[in-house]
C-alpha cells in the first residue's frame, strides 16, 4: 500500500482532509459535487416519466427504450468530446459548455410535441451528459493533493446519488401538484437550474495549476499535444487496459440495474419494485457507497478497491439471481445493491487522472471512460438476446460476472496510481 495514504497522523478525524483544502480548493469541490448532482437530476427525470408518455403519447416500450439507448450513446461521444475540449481551452471552460448544453436540451425536452423532437433533444442532450463528467473529474482529480485525491473526487461522484434523489422528490412533487400531461413537461423545465449553476462556475473556479503551467509551457514551445497521443507506443496499452476497466464497471452496472427490475417482477412476481420504499434503499445505498469507497481508494489504493467493490456487485447479482427472494428481502437487498454497483465508480475518476500525463489527461480519460460507457451500453442488448434461449436470471448473472471479472482483471494488470504526483 502506498506510503501516502492518510494516516492518523496527519489530522484528527476523517474529514481532516477537507478542512485542510484551501477556499479554491473548496469551491472546486462543492461545484464539481453539484454539478454532478444536476447532472444526475435532469438524466433520471426520464426514466420515472416513460410511463406516462408511454400512455399520453400511446409509445412502445421500444420506443421509449430507444431514447435510453441514443443518449447513453451520445453520452459516450460526448465525453469523449468534452475530454479534447478540456485539453484545449482548459478544464473549467469545458465544464461550463457541457453544464450549459445539458441544461438547454432537457428544457427543449420539455417543450418536445412528439415522439421524434423528443428522441431529438435527449440524444442531443446526452452529449453535454457525458462531458460533464469526464470535464469535472478531471478539473477535481488536477485541483485536489494527491493524498487526498482519491476521497475528494469520490465524494464528489457522490452528487449522483444526491441528484437521483432529488430528482425523484420533484417528480413526486410535480405528479401532485399537476395532471400528468403537464406535470412531466416542468420536470424537464426544470432542468434550465444548472444554467444557473454556471454563474456560480463563472465567479469564482479557476483552472487546476497544474493546467496553466502546462499551457505556459505550450505556449513557449508552440507545440500542442495531439489526442491521437493517447495510442502513442508509450501510452496506447495503458489507453486500452483503461477501456476495459471501464467497460466491465459500466457493463456490469448496466446489466444489472437495467433487467434486474424486469427478472424480478415476471419471474419472481415481487412487488415492492413499484414502490418509493425499494427506489429509496437503492439510493441511499448507492450514496453510502460512494462515500465509502471514496474513502478505500485511498486507504486501500485504487486496485484494491476496485476488486473489493467489483468482487461485491458479482455477489450482490448472484444473490438477486439465486437465492429465493421475498418482497421484504428484495427491499433489504436494494441497499447492497446500490451501495456495490455504485461504488465501483467513486475510485475511477481519480484513477483516470492519475493514468495519463496532464497534457493529454482530458483526451485520454475522455476516450478510455466513454469507450468502456459505449461498449457497456450494449450488454443490455446482449442480456435481452440471450433471453431468448436462456432464463433471464442465468442470463443477467453471466455477463454481470463476466463484466466485473474483466474490471477485476484490468485492475489487476494496471499500475496502483494511490498519491501520485501530477506533472506540469
Amino acid at each position: 500500500m502506498n506510503t501516502q495514504v492518510l494516516s492518523k497522523k496527519d489530522g484528527e478525524g476523517h474529514f481532516s482532509w477537507y478542512h485542510a483544502l484551501t477556499g479554491k480548493e473548496r469551491r472546486t469541490f462543492w461545484s464539481c459535487k453539484a454539478g454532478y448532482g444536476l447532472d444526475a437530476m435532469d438524466t433520471q427525470f426520464l426514466s420515472f416519466v416513460i410511463p406516462t408518455l408511454i400512455a399520453t403519447w400511446g409509445l412502445s416500450k421500444g420506443d421509449a427504450g430507444l431514447i435510453g439507448t441514443v443518449t447513453l450513446l451520445t453520452s459516450a461521444v460526448g465525453g469523449w468530446l468534452a475530454g479534447i475540449l478540456s485539453d484545449r481551452i482548459g478544464r473549467v471552460k469545458a465544464l461550463k459548455i457541457t453544464i450549459l448544453w445539458f441544461a438547454f436540451f432537457t428544457v427543449l425536452c420539455g417543450l418536445a410535441q412528439n415522439y421524434t423532437q423528443l428522441l431529438w433533444a435527449r440524444g442531443l442532450m446526452g452529449f453535454g451528459m457525458g462531458g460533464e463528467w469526464t470535464a469535472g473529474a478531471i478539473l477535481m482529480g488536477e485541483v485536489i493533493r494527491a493524498k487526498d485525491r482519491g476521497k475528494a473526487v469520490g465524494m464528489v461522484q457522490s452528487g449522483w446519488a444526491l441528484g437521483w434523489g432529488v430528482s425523484a422528490l420533484l417528480y413526486a412533487l410535480m405528479f401532485s401538484l399537476l395532471p400528468p400531461e403537464w406535470a412531466w413537461r416542468a420536470l424537464f423545465l426544470l432542468g434550465l437550474l444548472p444554467a444557473l449553476f454556471v454563474i456560480f462556475i463563472r465567479r469564482f473556479i479557476d483552472e487546476p495549476e497544474v493546467f496553466m503551467a502546462l499551457q505556459k509551457k505550450t505556449a513557449q514551445a508552440e507545440d500542442q499535444a495531439s489526442f491521437w497521443q493517447i495510442f502513442s507506443p508509450r501510452m496506447i496499452s495503458v489507453t486500452l487496459r483503461a477501456v476495459l476497466l471501464t467497460t466491465g464497471a459500466q457493463g456490469g452496472y448496466y446489466a444489472i440495474t437495467t433487467w434486474l427490475p424486469t427478472y424480478l417482477k415476471t419471474e419472481r412476481h415481487l412487488t415492492v419494485l413499484g414502490t418509493g420504499g425499494y427506489l429509496a434503499m437503492v439510493i441511499a445505498g448507492s450514496y453510502v457507497g460512494y462515500i465509502i469507497s471514496a474513502f478505500l481508494t485511498d486507504y486501500l489504493g485504487r486496485k484494491k478497491n476496485f476488486i473489493l467493490f467489483g468482487f461485491g456487485s458479482m455477489c450482490v447479482a448472484l444473490a438477486y439471481t439465486r437465492l429465493p427472494v421475498t418482497d421484504g428481502v428484495m427491499l433489504f437487498l436494494g441497499f447492497p445493491l446500490g451501495f456495490c454497483v455504485s461504488g465501483v465508480f467513486s475510485g475511477m475518476g481519480a484513477f483516470l487522472t492519475e493514468l495519463f500525463p496532464t497534457a493529454i489527461r482530458g483526451s485520454g480519460q475522455g476516450f478510455s471512460y466513454n469507450m468502456g460507457r459505449a461498449v457497456g451500453a450494449l450488454f443490455p442488448l446482449l442480456i435481452g438476446m440471450s433471453s431468448q434461449t436462456m432464463a433471464l436470471g442465468a442470463s443477467i448473472g453471466v455477463f454481470a460476472g463476466v463484466a466485473y471479472g474483466v474490471m477485476i482483471l484490468a485492475a489487476l494488470t494496471l499500475p496502483e496510481t494511490a498519491g501520485k504526483q501530477l506533472e506540469s
